[in-house]
């Protein structure tokens, strides 16, 4: 059985740390912005972190 590759545009987008959690940028501030409320837009500048769910799918494909 051959090896499994890591999936290069998913290795763009997220970043691990340390302590071995996940961070990736929030969706929904490219354009569209101007209907959102200002907390909004600065709540998402903030980055995510990854839920235990998706961390346990995704740490064969980073």
């Amino acid at each position: 059985m051959g090896k499994v590759k890591k999936h290069s545009g998913l290795s763009k987008v997220l970043k691990v740390r340390k302590s071995g959690t996940i961070t990736l940028r929030q969706t929904g501030l490219n354009h569209k912005t101007g209907k959102k409320s200002g907390a909004v837009n600065r709540a998402k500048r903030k980055n995510a972190t990854l839920s235990s769910a998706d961390y346990n799918r995704l740490k064969k494909v980073i």
